[in-house]
């Protein structure tokens, strides 16, 4: 905050719900916390980090599920205290240590405190950091062209395919590709017949197509943002981790050179809720209302050349389709190539059985088939079955249907959004 200038009060209906917030803790035991939290509401910096370790703990003290609703809202209010007393310091640090802090009650805290946290961010970035040096700024620029224009060249590509594309890859039998067609044709040749598709041209007038390219956009509307990365070859591998760290840092990672056990992507976060500036980017697309549709979430997948998402189909028993387990009620997905490009294998949800799909619950919409590696003396069904594949280019949209599995390559820097949507019309099973 430019001179240190200190951060409006709260309203009298935030202190009305942080004040029940605290009584809530209280008559959970919380005694340490709230009286923390009072002196942290009285400027006291060291009292509001302590009152933020202490709902972390409890964040932390047993398995997700089994949280409180009151622990998650104690959380994002210290976030809330340390951001604002972070803010009466004039140094960029300063600013950065509140975004963080305010990012952090968004990621991890619970609800009731989500438009106080949202109004605090809104007020810091509407206050820009500094520029950068020139030159460094220029390399960055230059470096992240050549990482979107990566394999760009169709004959160099081809060339390269045998040794960057799972066994038997670029089949004959392709995804259909369409240009701009109506949402009457979308919904009558290829949604109700259950058909994969690849609609060209439908999102040319998205801010996005243009803006995402220039990484100094990217960096000054979220730069200092805090997001949730996953780090390794895919979530299936031993290595895999997740971390937090600044989207700026996020979009250096995507550049460097590094072996596959530390490639950094960022995937399944509501991104676009979380940074409110990415979401104008974008559109929502008439095809999510296909079959009575209900848009139920959308996602970012950013990730750099050569990362991998294993064979697996979007699963009907996790968040995005948390109130809906059987056929009557499907959800379909679209996934729109905002930059770089991404080969893509398909197949049929009617053999999901021959992908030998893993047995654990969390793990039961992934097969165990790496098809980077085939082990055929251990899965022989995979060898001869039918797939559909496809090289998604910027600006296409891929249909995939319901319980369709898919295995995902990026072949540049690769930036995608994909929209999940609930149906309540049942497809016909036909293509």
């Amino acid at each position: 905050m430019a001179g240190g200038e200190p951060p409006a009060p709260a309203t009298e209906a935030e202190e009305g719900r942080r004040a029940a917030l605290l009584r809530e803790i209280t008559e959970e035991g919380g005694f340490a916390f709230v009286a923390s939290a009072e002196k942290a509401a009285c400027g006291d910096l060291r009292a509001a980090e302590a009152a933020r370790e202490m709902a972390w703990e409890q964040l932390h003290s047993g398995p997700w599920s089994e949280v409180g609703a009151a622990w998650r809202d104690a959380y994002a209010l210290a976030c809330l205290h340390v951001a604002r007393l972070r803010r009466l310091g004039a140094a960029a640090a300063d600013r950065r240590a509140a975004l963080r802090a305010l990012d952090m009650g968004l990621i991890m805290g619970g609800n009731l405190l989500r438009a106080d946290l949202e109004a605090a961010i809104a007020r810091i970035v509407a206050d820009p950091g500094g520029g950068g040096d020139a030159e460094a700024v220029d390399e960055e620029t230059r470096r992240w062209r050549e990482g979107l224009e990566r394999n760009r060249d169709v004959a160099d590509y081809f060339f390269q395919a045998l040794n960057i594309l799972p066994a038997k890859s670029l089949s004959c039998k392709k995804v259909e590709r369409r240009s701009c067609i109506s949402l009457e044709e979308f919904i009558c040749d290829y949604f109700l017949r259950e058909s994969p598709v690849i609609i060209s041209g439908s999102i040319d007038h998205w801010p996005a197509r243009t803006k995402w390219k220039d990484i100094q956009y990217l960096k000054k509307i979220a730069g200092d943002r805090t997001v949730p990365v996953e780090v390794g070859k895919n979530y299936v591998c031993s290595e895999w981790k997740q971390e937090l760290i600044t989207f700026s840092q996020f979009l250096e990672r995507m550049w460097s050179a590094g072996c596959p056990s530390n490639l950094t992507y960022l995937a399944q976060h509501p991104l676009f809720e979380q940074i409110k500036e990415l979401h104008e980017d974008i559109m929502v697309p008439d095809y999510c209302y296909a079959g009575g549709g209900e848009l139920q979430s959308l996602n970012a997948w950013f990730g750099p050349h050569g990362t991998v998402t294993p064979l697996h189909h979007d699963p009907h028993h996790n968040i995005l389709a948390q109130n809906c387990f059987d056929d009557t009620c499907l959800h379909s997905v679209v996934s729109y190539q905002v930059l770089g490009r991404k080969y893509i294998r398909l197949y049929p949800a009617s053999i999901s059985e021959d992908l030998y799909p893993h047995t654990e619950t969390m793990l039961s919409n992934t097969s165990q088939v790496d098809l980077d590696n085939v082990d055929l003396k251990e899965f022989p069904r995979v060898e001869n079955l039918d797939f559909l594949d496809c090289i998604l280019e910027e600006g296409d949209l891929l249909y995939i249907p319901p319980k369709w599995w898919h295995y995902v390559r990026s072949l540049s820097i690769s930036f995608s959004v994909s929209f999940w949507w609930r149906s309540t019309v049942v497809p016909s099973k036909g293509s």
